[in-house]
């Protein structure tokens, strides 16, 4: 994390105590996981085509147990046995939606909690990951942002995620049968619980190992990484990582934005503005997709819409805007903006040239919808007017 990143409220997260027996080779990046071998018995002269052979079982064909890894010596495979392990993180529950969305809450070392959600469309199908148990950020209108944050994931609690519901969508491709181009897990959005730029590092390894072309083979193209502004990672995301943005806007003023989204007391409206300008020359990104939670009466007015076009005009932005229609929570502060109001809205951007698609609320029966993601461990039961007093409203 850069050094210029703010403190916030929660930012000393309990201690992380590496677990003792044998090593997880799941989060591993190929230099580390060879390093690892090499430190392990692995002949050097032999280590990187090891690795190449374990990276493919592990994460092209999802196989966890070395004695399936027929191309090795059993010899070699029970060496491995004896020092390794392939683990992911443990499936706790799982919930299913009427429109098809599925909730999972997923166990991660030291017992905490985070909760996954696949959203399943007509062409595609998206995994919103977690990258931290809880949030250090408080935005005021997430529910995720009234439990303090626990610690970050690891690159294998992550990417962890995505071969657990590949387990439960069974799908893992066959030795030796026809390539399948179907994906029912086709796209990846860091939208989970947590900041990801706050965790840049794990999030980084994870997604390298999303895209590795020997493996899961996710195009860069079919990941989002959502950030509410950590202006100084976001040029490490264009070169780093090189996936699709979005940003969670939520507001045209300071004054609003500094309620809704507390960094930007931090990192202003102008300053996220100009980082977000030169990341498409940098990742190759399309466009920015700014988030905007429709909030009734606070940032939903014709005057909201015409401020958010000009940020986009001025610093001459390639953009859509995902309109989101808040999804209320128990004890929420905020209501949704009225169906009217958000197509009004809608209208004043889509007339200015830019895409501006209204969000589906999807899960909202087993509160999967975004916003709403928190963990059942962590969750502490609050009122309304402690939320509001910790808002600031």
């Amino acid at each position: 994390m850069s050094a210029t990143a703010p403190i916030t409220q929660d930012v000393m997260t309990i201690p992380r105590k590496l677990p003792e027996g044998p090593i997880n080779l799941v989060g591993l990046t190929r230099d580390a996981m060879r390093e690892t071998l090499i430190a392990h018995g692995t002949p050097e002269k032999q280590a990187k085509m090891r690795t190449g052979q374990i990276w493919q079982w592990i994460y092209q064909w999802g196989v966890r147990d070395f004695a399936s890894m027929t191309n090795l010596a059993k010899a070699y495979r029970a060496q491995l046995a004896e020092t390794f392990v392939v683990e992911i993180p443990e499936m706790v529950s799982r919930q299913v939606s009427s429109d098809g969305t599925r909730k999972y809450l997923a166990r991660i070392a030291g017992g905490h909690e985070v909760e996954v959600v696949y959203i399943p469309e007509e062409d595609r199908g998206t995994l919103c990951v977690s990258s931290q148990v809880g949030c250090t950020l408080t935005c005021s209108f997430c529910h995720t942002g009234t439990q303090k944050l626990v610690r970050n994931l690891t690159a294998g609690e992550i990417i962890g995620q995505v071969m657990m519901v590949r387990d439960d969508l069974g799908e893992w491709p066959e030795i030796g049968a026809p390539k399948d181009e179907t994906r029912l897990l086709s796209n990846i959005v860091l939208m989970g619980m947590g900041e990801p730029l706050y965790n840049f590092e794990n999030v980084r390894d994870a997604m390298k190992i999303a895209t590795d072309p020997e493996g899961i083979q996710l195009s860069r193209r079919r990941i989002t990484l959502s950030t509410s502004g950590v202006v100084p990672e976001i040029a490490r995301t264009a070169e780093e990582i090189g996936c699709q943005l979005a940003i969670s806007f939520h507001a045209t003023t300071d004054e609003t934005r500094n309620l809704l989204v507390p960094i930007n007391k931090r990192w202003n409206i102008e300053e996220l503005l100009s980082a977000l300008a030169a990341y498409p020359k940098v990742s190759n990104s399309e466009r920015i997709t700014f988030e905007y939670v429709m909030l009734k009466d606070v940032n939903d007015s014709d005057e909201d819409a015409r401020r958010l076009i000009d940020h986009i005009r001025r610093h001459q932005i390639p953009a859509k805007i995902n309109l989101i229609p808040f999804n209320e929570w128990p004890g929420a502060p905020y209501q949704r903006s009225s169906n009217n109001r958000i197509r009004a809205f809608a209208d004043i951007i889509y007339k200015a040239g830019y895409a501006s698609p209204i969000r589906t609320p999807r899960g909202e029966d087993i509160m999967a919808a975004c916003g709403q993601l928190k963990s059942a461990t962590e969750r502490a039961r609050k009122s309304r007017r402690q939320i509001e007093a910790e808002a600031g409203l």
